[in-house]
Formats: structure tokens, C-alpha cells, sequence
């Protein structure tokens, strides 16, 4: 059965959870339309990604 050696520090602890915490959604601005969207996802409003026509765009 696998037993601590000795005591994980505050410190320790810190550093291994500090790759745990919740990073803020990243948007960018689109070349064409500039809306925000997500990147490496489909413009929603144009249906456009990567130059190309995904999706029926939206009727406003």
C-alpha cells in the first residue's frame, strides 16, 4: 500500500494545483464579419470557418 514518505508542504501543494486553476474563455475578433467568436470554431452569425461556407448563414 502506497504511504507518504513525509509531510507535501503548503508550498508544494500550491505549485501542483497551480495548473488546476479555471483560465477565461478566449474570443477573437473575426477578419470578416467582427463579431467575437471562439477560435478554431465556426462563425455562427456568418456560418463562415476557414474561408469556407459551413452553415446556412443567420437570417436577422
Amino acid at each position: 500500500m502506497a504511504v507518504p514518505k513525509s509531510k507535501v508542504t503548503k508550498s508544494k501543494r500550491g505549485f501542483r494545483r497551480s495548473h488546476d486553476a479555471i483560465s477565461s474563455t478566449a474570443y477573437v475578433e473575426d477578419k470578416d464579419s467582427g463579431e467575437l467568436r471562439r477560435p478554431h470554431h465556426i462563425d455562427l452569425k456568418s456560418g463562415m470557418y476557414r474561408g469556407k461556407q459551413i452553415l446556412e448563414p443567420k437570417d436577422d
